[in-house]
């Protein structure tokens, strides 16, 4: 018998999962069933969100952003630089 293949679910998916199952509008036994996703998935997911609903208030998200544009920016410099590096070094090797 062969090991079942894990099925890698997208970040919308998750997310709409678990706040169904925040809603309790529905027991994570038919939730399981509605999207076809282990009871123990469902209840995991939902602990993230509801743990993770903090830092959409408390600004971290915001400063990832903030750090991420700045990793972002110093990386483009960097490539700015080289390509001017490549530049001269090729201009140097034609003389």
């Amino acid at each position: 018998m062969g090991a079942a293949k894990r099925r890698a679910h997208s970040p919308e998916f998750k997310a709409k999962v678990a706040l169904e199952a925040i809603k309790a509008e529905k027991t994570l036994s038919e939730l399981a069933s509605q999207f076809g996703v282990n009871v123990n998935q469902i209840s995991k997911w939902k602990k993230e969100a509801l743990e993770g609903m903090s830092d959409i208030f408390s600004g971290k998200k915001k400063n990832r952003e903030v750090s991420a544009q700045k990793e972002i920016e110093k990386l483009h410099a960097k490539i700015g630089e080289l390509v001017v590096e490549r530049d001269f070094l090729e201009r140097v090797s034609k003389l």
